[in-house]
């Protein structure tokens, strides 16, 4: 058996933090990563194992080992999974559109839609991340994922509530 940690491309130490406090530090960063690479998180909170699997379990990540370290916290190795693609009803591939374009075209299907159907919305304007975070915050949508499908290209998965 294989006794070596996994390499790490990045160390997040959150000790002190309780929970949810490392688990959310651990999503901020890992979205940040390319996939396949790995976070080592390390935590003293007594319920991270659990918040990380459960998490993992969701999201596609995967938890590969966790030790105990020195001081008596854990480290966590997590490696970030492929970009998962949510199930969508309707697609939206506004490329070549400036904001507020994409929002406000999104707007008018969504208002079309069922509660609880998404809409995948393809953009690649500049702004549309920060615009559709708060749009979707004022209107009590959902953003249920955000994969970047070539560079300054995305994909904004938005479930009407």
């Amino acid at each position: 058996m294989n006794q070596t940690p996994p390499t790490h491309q990045v160390f997040l130490d959150l000790k002190g933090l309780t929970c949810p406090g490392p688990l959310l530090g651990a999503k901020r960063m890992v979205d940040l990563l390319e996939p396949g690479q790995i976070l080592l998180l390390v935590s003293d909170c007594p319920g991270t194992h659990d918040d990380l699997l459960s998490w993992a379990r969701q999201t596609g990540n995967q938890l590969l080992r966790s030790e105990q370290q020195p001081d008596g916290a854990n480290g966590y190795f997590i490696q970030k999974g492929a970009a998962q693609e949510p199930h969508s009803h309707v697609t939206l591939d506004i490329r070549g559109v400036s904001c507020p374009g994409p929002i406000v075209e999104a707007k008018k299907l969504l208002n079309g839609m069922q509660s609880g159907e998404v809409l995948k919305l393809i953009s690649n304007c500049p702004g549309i991340r920060s615009d559709l975070d708060g749009w979707v915050q004022a209107t009590h949508m959902s953003l249920l994922n955000t994969i970047e499908i070539a560079a300054g290209e995305f994909a904004f998965f938005i479930r009407k509530e």
